[in-house]
């Protein structure tokens, strides 16, 4: 890939928004565990990050590569989402002990690897992301979306948006969406509403799975047009469930709708693919640990004099349990 300098995204262009947040639980629960010799410190999430940014910007194909790419985000629990509902995502737990400093370490390597890390204060990554990702399309771009969230289905525009599942390389589409919500993207947010979600503590309506929310909006087209007529459900105790728990519909709909006017912090101007430095790259991986990768970025740039470059200091600590488990 050579090198691009940040510039307007334009008709043709690509952009590549990676879930960062996302992409860090993902892969902890679906990688191997793997700790770095010198300290004990977690870093399995981290090699997959850098592993899969690698393989984007190096090994994919020359008419697939990103014009444009960035990852994003969330910060923290409470957003404007809280206002609306104080109980989202109330009883979701704390991250795993030895997943948290692996967050510091993905945004020490989305800088090492010279890709702008964007968070907004106060919203989620997914708002970000449809933000970013309305922007794109309406300057004639496509657009994916590093993810497999079912959260971010609701953006999917064929040939214009899709998501990527990182782990597979398979790529999400309406025929995909359909699949798991029985709806199209159009409608997943109206799926959403009744269902509810309880990972993200969204109410949705009692007795109402995805199937059967599929079922309803496909049958009555929308949200408002079924909880307007409700009385016509046949079935008692789901027609009794939807109209004592209309509002409760209506507000899971306004916490599961990402924000397409979120505040953007950073111009996609500034998203222009550009080279990373790569001696400030290996100096990172090779403050990882992660010796395969840091040969494959030598070669690439034909750093003769890769082993004489110094680590990157890191202000990242190992958690104790896994600093004593290697005592």
């Amino acid at each position: 890939m050579s090198a691009a300098k940040a510039r307007d995204i334009k008709r043709g262009d690509h952009l590549y928004l990676i879930d960062g947040s996302g992409y860090i639980f993902r892969a902890y629960h679906a990688l191997p565990p793997l700790t770095r010799k010198s300290d004990g410190m977690p870093v399995g999430a981290v090699s997959g990050f850098c592993n899969m940014l690698f393989k984007l910007l190096r090994d994919t194909k020359a008419g697939e590569r990103p014009t444009h790419l960035a990852v994003v985000f969330d910060t923290a629990r409470v957003t404007f989402r809280n206002e609306i509902y104080a109980e989202y995502k109330a009883h979701r737990p704390p991250p795993p002990e030895d997943l948290i400093p692996q967050f510091a370490l993905i945004r020490e390597a989305t800088v090492a690897f010279g890709v702008p890390a964007v968070e907004k204060e106060g919203y989620e990554a997914d708002d970000l992301i449809a933000a970013y990702a309305d922007l794109a399309v309406k300057a004639g771009a496509t657009v994916t979306i590093i993810s497999s969230d079912k959260d971010l289905m609701q953006l999917v525009i064929d040939g214009k948006v899709e998501l990527l599942d990182p782990m597979k390389a398979k790529p999400i589409r309406s025929s995909e969406v359909m699949e798991k919500f029985g709806v199209p993207p159009s409608k997943v947010i109206d799926v959403q509403a009744l269902a509810g979600d309880s990972t993200d503590n969204v109410p949705g309506v009692p007795g109402i799975g995805i199937k059967t929310a599929a079922e309803l909006i496909n049958t009555y087209g929308d949200l408002e047009t079924l909880l307007k007529r409700a009385g016509e459900i046949k079935q008692n105790k789901r027609r009794e469930n939807l109209i004592e728990h209309a509002e409760m519909a209506r507000i899971s709909k306004r916490l599961v709708t990402l924000d397409h006017k979120a505040p953007v912090p950073v111009p996609l101007s500034e998203f222009g693919v550009i080279e990373p430095d790569p001696r400030e790259l290996v100096g990172f991986l090779k403050a990882m640990e992660f010796a395969t990768l840091m040969k494959r970025t030598a070669a690439e740039w034909d750093l003769s004099d890769a082993d004489s470059i110094p680590a990157a200091a890191l202000d990242v600590a190992a958690p104790k349990a896994a600093a004593q488990a290697c005592a």
